[in-house]
């Protein structure tokens, strides 16, 4: 589903309410399936150690390591990682993901079900960048600027949206997110088929 980059940048790192939210999240669906840390692994396609460290909220996993693990669960990015209206104040500022020392942020705001559909706001600081892992086929992103000036690099080239402009990529290939500017980047990301 999500993001998220290689998952991640060295530049950048997965928030840790995020992280303490998502690891409680797995294991307690791991326990309600009755599988072990070995079988949600191997499913999920992560390893033990990782998973162990995930679900101890002591790791910082890309997002793509997430949505497997998700997936593996029948479950999506979305469940894991939004705040519950109950437990946490509503989430109506949504729920901060990633984070980079330069003031770069993404907020995954709401999500669908059926269809899947993912709404971001992210945040781009001056020579920031996010670097993101294909989501699965057929996946897409609709990308709206709201300030700033974004550049959308995919394999078959890069494009640069200035506020106000929109653009729709296959998110089932390797692609980043590059703030080339001097001004802060803000953009508005829906995500389908993720």
């Amino acid at each position: 589903m999500l993001l998220i980059v290689s998952g991640r940048d060295d530049a950048g790192s997965t928030a840790p309410q995020f992280v303490t939210r998502i690891g409680g999240r797995i294991r307690a669906l791991r326990k309600q399936r009755g599988w072990s840390v070995q079988r949600l692994a191997e499913a999920g396609t992560v390893s033990r150690r990782m998973l162990t460290q995930i679900e101890l909220g002591q790791a910082n996993p890309s997002l793509a390591t997430v949505d497997r693990v998700a997936r593996a669960l029948d479950t999506d990015f979305a469940a894991l990682a939004l705040p519950s209206a109950e437990a946490e104040g509503g989430g109506a500022e949504g729920a901060l993901v990633w984070q980079a020392p330069d003031g770069s942020h993404a907020l995954l705001l709401g999500a669908t079900e059926e269809p899947r559909a993912e709404l971001w706001r992210w945040t781009l600081a001056p020579a920031g960048r996010y670097d993101a892992e294909p989501d699965r086929p057929g996946a897409q992103e609709i990308h709206h600027v709201l300030s700033g000036r974004l550049t959308l690099a995919v394999e078959t080239g890069a494009r640069v949206l200035g506020p106000g402009q929109s653009a729709v990529i296959a998110s089932d290939q390797r692609y980043a997110y590059l703030n080339e500017e001097a001004e802060t980047a803000v953009f508005m990301r829906v995500v389908t088929g993720a």
